[in-house]
This record gives C-alpha cells, structure tokens and sequence, in this order.
C-alpha cells in the first residue's frame, strides 16, 4: 500500500485485447477495496487485432472508443504513451509529462511485427500494425486491382494466409503472391491443410515456399533464391517484435524482451509487475506460451483475478492453460479449424467450410460486447486449462 493513503493504485500499461479485459475484470474484482485502476494506451481507439486483415482488404469495421467501452466502468483511461518505468520508485512516466505511481502494475503492451530485421521492409512494404495504415493499403489496394496487378504477402502465418485468402477474395483481379519459409497451414493435420490449400486454390492464391526474402524494393521483392518477384504492393505479416520498455527498466526478460514470469504471472524480478498477453514469457509444462488471443484473454483474466484475490487476502492456484483449437478464416465465405492438443499439436477433429466460418465468428467475433458486459459482471473467458498436460508446472 501506499504510505500516504490506503488507495491500492493499479496501472495497465496496454489498451488491447489483453490490458482491457486486465483493466475492466480487476476494476470488478475490487470494487469493494480502495483500488483505482488507470489503463494507458497512446490511442483512444480500440484496435481489434484479430480484423485487421480485413481493414486492409477494404471492409469497414466499426470505430470503438476506448473511454465508451469503459463507461459505467470505474477504470480512469489516460491517453498517453508510457515511455519508462522505474521499478523501484514504482512509477510510469508517460509523454506528456505525467508520472504515474502504481503499487499494482499490468504489463500488456502488445506485439507488432518486425520490420527491421530485413532490407526494406521498413521502407517499401505494409505491416497490420496500424489500423490507419491498413486502410492506406487497402485503398492502394484498390488502385493496383484496377490496373491488374501483383501483391505479395510475405509471410505463411495464420496471419500471412488470411490476409491473401481476403485480399485475393476482395480483389479477383489482383495476382496475390504468399511467400513462405514453410508450408502455410503447417502446424495443422493433413486433411485441414489440405481444405486451406484447396481453398487457396480456388482464390487464386500463388505459394513460393521453401524461399526466404532477403530484400524488398519499391516494386519487387528479392528471394535467396536470387529471384526478384515484380510486387505493386507487398505487405509484411512475418517476426515479431515487441516494446523494449521492461527490458530497459531492468525488468527480467528474455532473448525477445518478453517479461518472464512465474506461475501466477508475477515477473520474477518484480514481483509487484505482472505480464500478460504478447508482454509475457509464460511456460507451461507442455512447454512456452507463443503469442495468441486465444492465450492472451486467459492470461489477462488470470492477472486481474489474481490481483483481487491478494488484495482481499486470499491464496492463489497457479495459471493453467491449454490450446484448444486453430481458427484461420478464408475469406468471408470459408474456413478451417483445427483442434489442437494443449500444446497446439494438431488432434484428429477438424471443421470446414459454413461450419467452421461459423465457429471461427463465434470465437473470434468483436470482444467489445464482452468487455461492456465485464463492467457488470465476472465472465468465464478460459477455454480449456489443458488438463494432465497443464497440472504441473515446467
């Protein structure tokens, strides 16, 4: 606590998926202690990650506001930009000027995609990063459709495969390229594989794979095969890269500057600091936690329940979490899902076509509606904890 007042400060750093559920759930959680909960992102706009791919093909999505998402909600939204955290004061600073001290601290900075690791990215080819961004390209889009020409998506991810499955869908008359390392759809089962790859087909969609790209030009990008592919548009969906903030607060982090945890989420470091989401090194016995909403949600929920248990004195179970399944959208009219194991090895069961569409909307849809009702209510939001393959951590 505070030595000047009994108010028990939380921050959370990261107005996504992750630090709104985190902010919202542990507002409702507390609501009967002196706890104020401030949530901090540069931007007033919810971003959903998840529909990103479709911006770019040129669909419109709607325009969630943060602070309505928030109303009736005792969270205080601060616009800003979180530049340093200084573990042992316990404060943030933030760019316009403020400090924030917390005693609490949720660490749910996204991930972004990595744009600096090859030649030219930066400069000449377009990233999901930003919502902004993705409807700059799919308004580009529009102008190379008319004229005939050639995008390459760079990238065979869940990510790389739905956006050229929606770009070629929206567009027929572009001839969109997915350059790969691997397979696309790899980590699924055959027969899944086999429906995205007939699915591709029918869309039009060109796979280089097995070729990795070394450069990308203003009109092109350069293969290690030596080839140079004629690209009007290139977009970049492939590495990972996240905020370097907790690594240079002496935060322990990894290799990739996720904050390492323990089996509550506590940094190991700072106990005082938990991470979620993309922000956090998460292991299970199965083996580490990579990035996903399907992992991120539970990781959030876990953190504010967490939170409010200490805060009223009670012990905690260790987080448990499991895969559950692969829903990857196929444009609007088909999907696939694969069902996983815990550690997201493909099982037998697989869904396609109206069905899996249908599933992968059910699971995947806006969360917005789910935070406004968190406001009122404490939801379920884990899938599955993994059973055996989860009670005993790594």
């Amino acid at each position: 606590m505070n030595a000047t007042t009994a108010t028990h400060d939380i921050v959370v750093l990261g107005a996504g998926y992750t630090g709104m559920l985190a902010a919202i759930r542990v507002a409702r959680r507390t609501r009967k202690l002196d706890t104020r909960v401030t949530l901090v992102n540069p931007s007033a706009r919810f971003t959903e990650r998840l529909r990103m791919h479709q911006i770019a093909a040129g669909q419109e999505l709607a325009d969630h506001r943060i602070p309505d998402i928030l109303a009736g909600s005792p969270v205080i939204f601060r616009q800003a930009t979180a530049t340093a955290i200084d573990p042992a004061a316990r404060t943030v600073t933030l760019d316009d000027a403020g400090v924030l001290r917390y005693d609490t601290l949720v660490y749910a900075l996204g991930s972004a995609t990595d744009t600096s690791r090859v030649p030219g990215v930066a400069e000449h080819a377009w990233t999901l990063n930003d919502p902004r961004l993705a409807r700059r390209f799919s308004e580009r889009l529009t102008e190379v459709s008319a004229a005939r020409g050639r995008v390459t998506v760079c990238g065979g991810g869940l990510t790389g495969i739905e956006a050229a499955a929606e770009i070629a869908e929206a567009h027929p008359d572009l001839a969109v390229t997915l350059v790969a390392t691997a397979e696309p759809g790899a980590m699924m089962g055959d027969r899944a594989r086999a429906h995205l790859n007939r699915a591709l087909d029918r869309l039009g969609v060109e796979r280089r794979v097995g070729v990795k790209v070394v450069k990308v030009l203003p009109a092109a990008v350069g293969l290690d095969t030596g080839e140079n592919l004629d690209s009007d548009l290139t977009l970049w969906t492939t590495g990972v890269r996240v905020s370097p903030l907790a690594a240079r607060a002496g935060i322990a982090t990894d290799a990739q500057g996720l904050i390492i945890t323990d089996s509550t989420l506590r940094s190991v470091s700072h106990p005082e600091i938990r991470a979620v989401g993309d922000a956090a090194a998460v292991t299970m016995a199965w083996g580490r936690i990579h990035g996903t909403c399907q992992s991120g949600l539970p990781t959030a929920a876990y953190a504010a329940d967490a939170i409010a248990r200490e805060l009223h004195g009670k012990s905690l179970r260790p987080f448990r979490f499991g895969y559950v399944h692969q829903p990857v959208s196929l444009g609007r009219k088909d999907a696939v899902v694969q069902f996983t194991n815990a550690d997201d090895t493909p099982k037998r069961w697989y869904l396609k076509g109206g069905a899996a569409v249908f599933y992968k909307e059910s699971v995947s849809s806006s969360p917005v509606p789910a935070f406004k009702r968190s406001r009122k209510m404490t939801a379920q939001v884990q899938l599955s904890k993994g059973g055996r393959a989860t009670r005993k951590t790594a």
